[in-house]
């Protein structure tokens, strides 16, 4: 990541890289994320730490002992562990090894996913799992696919595969002024989760938080313009998934 207004333009990040990444034009760094090999030497060069690497490799016994260290709190209050991301499901090989050392602990674990992962990897995770935190974010696939890039339909179906195998699922449905709060597609959400027997949802809001780190990666933040829903607009959203006879929650909590 670059932190750009973190950079003071002293040019030792460009004159340790090995593969020529890093340029200067006038006051401002430029990244070729093409040429960049994540070897971290700009990293360790830079004074100002506003070029990095951001997270790091663990083996499973090592977040683990994160995880234990926490015991006390699960114990005391009954909650446990979240798995999130990203999505987790990318990393399945590690993701079933950690939920397997999670369940030889008696700890309840949840995994949050966007549900675009194949049925055989959930297949893997179904037995291993306490709660389902699923994104449900658009039900028109079209819709979906135009703001996504991808059709919802494999999301919908591992929702309903996860419901008849009797998953403990609980929806999380971002608020998205203009994209995705429209009385249809609300309407559409909530007889999803009627019809599947799920009763629990939350509605949250849409949250601006990213548009600094998609700069720091370099990347273009698509909603930029989008602004967040206000506490009346998620609780109109409230009342109405509540009118199908569903346990909705505001804002996660």
């Amino acid at each position: 990541m670059c932190r750009k207004n973190r950079c003071t333009c002293c040019g030792e990040c460009a004159k340790i890289c090995p593969t020529h990444a890093i340029t200067f034009s006038g006051k401002r760094i430029r990244i070729d994320r093409q040429l960049c090999n994540l070897c971290g030497k700009c990293s360790n060069a830079c004074p100002t730490d506003a070029i990095g690497i951001t997270g790091e490799e663990m083996t499973v016994n090592e977040v683990m002992r994160e995880i234990e260290k926490d015991m006390p709190f699960y114990e005391e209050s009954g909650g446990g562990v979240t798995i999130s991301g990203g999505e987790p499901l990318m990393q399945l090989d590690f993701l079933v090894k950690l939920l397997e050392e999670c369940k030889k602990r008696n700890i309840h674990v949840a995994v949050d996913t966007c549900g675009y992962s194949s049925k055989e990897a959930f297949d893997k995770i179904l037995d291993k799992v306490d709660v389902f935190l699923y994104d449900i974010k658009l039900t028109d696939s079209e819709k979906h696919r135009r703001y996504t890039g991808v059709s919802n339909k494999l999301i919908l179906e591992n929702f309903e595969r996860l419901a008849r195998n009797g998953c403990s699922i609980l929806v999380r449905f971002p608020v998205i002024p203009g994209i995705n709060d429209d009385d249809e597609n609300v309407s559409r959400t909530a007889e999803l989760l009627r019809k599947n027997e799920v009763e629990n949802i939350d509605v949250l809001p849409y949250h601006r938080a990213g548009i600094e780190k998609y700069k720091s990666l370099g990347r273009t933040y698509r909603l930029k313009n989008t602004r967040s829903p206000s506490d009346e607009e998620l609780k109109l959203i409230k009342k109405k998934v509540e009118n199908y006879g569903l346990k909705a929650k505001t804002g996660g909590g």
